[in-house]
């Protein structure tokens, strides 16, 4: 997947102690999107408006807010989270994701 004539927002999104970053991007239709890596570890995310995550390089675990249950996903999977909400994701080896949000 690639992106074209994109507004890139230079600062990183940092977190879990620089365990995981990503960088903003704004397509020229006003979609907001991140372009980011995962290390190796588990995390948990809050999030406020719904959100996709498209896995573009590696494997990973989820466990959406609510559920009791685990699913994997790999690189060409997404998965959906819904807006005020949380989700844990279990990465054992690099992952490389797109997260559209909306």
């Amino acid at each position: 997947m690639s992106f074209r004539n994109v507004e890139v927002k230079t600062r990183a999104n940092v977190y879990h102690d620089g365990r995981v970053t990503s960088r903003s991007i704004i397509t020229p239709e006003g979609e907001m999107k991140t372009l980011g890596i995962m290390l190796p570890g588990t995390y948990r995310f809050s999030t406020e408006a719904p959100e996709r995550l498209d896995i573009t390089q590696g494997r990973c675990r989820v466990k959406l807010s609510g559920s009791g249950t685990w699913s994997e996903y790999a690189a060409g999977d997404s998965f959906t989270v819904p807006g005020h909400s949380h989700f844990e994701i279990e990465v054992d080896d690099l992952l490389d994701y797109i997260c559209h949000f909306g």
